[in-house]
């Protein structure tokens, strides 16, 4: 799935992965992706167009408020991870109402664990589809040479 994210943020506009599913499919299909991966990556892409699952009242930032992980959260996101999340929330990329969709994001994909380089990709994808203006240094470091061999 996550090759599907890099390719789709790579090579397709916003609007066409929203609007245009069927085509971008078949564009993805053409380049090689199974079947399989192309429908849990366009799943997993309705569920950032939709935006939270819950309205949130406005939270605190992160010099006001502690962000305690529920046992599932912590199962999935690694010390690392939510330590690249606290660096994202005090560098301004991420503001505590994104973090949020960005872990419910992370929970929602496939797997056991998110690697760094896979919380990365979701944290671009959030921002990607809710078109939060981030810098083209941001994104680049977002979509290290790394994030391009993951696994899918």
């Amino acid at each position: 799935m996550y090759d599907i994210l890099v390719y789709l943020f790579e090579n397709c506009q916003r609007h066409e992965v929203c609007n245009e599913k069927e085509r971008v499919a078949k564009k993805l299909s053409a380049a090689g992706f199974e079947e399989s991966d192309i429908s849990e990556a366009l799943t997993w892409l309705a569920g950032v167009a939709r935006g939270p699952h819950r309205s949130l009242a406005p939270l605190p930032d992160s010099g006001a408020a502690f962000r305690a992980y529920a046992p599932k959260e912590l199962a999935r996101l690694d010390a690392e991870c939510r330590g690249l999340l606290i660096y994202f929330e005090q560098s301004g990329i991420l503001s505590a109402q994104t973090r949020e969709y960005v872990i419910e994001r992370a929970l929602a994909a496939t797997g056991e664990g998110l690697t760094i380089e896979q919380l990365k990709l979701v944290v671009l994808m959030v921002l990607w589809n809710q078109q939060i203006p981030s810098s083209r240094l941001v994104a680049e470091d977002l979509l290290s040479p790394t994030t391009a061999r993951l696994p899918s």
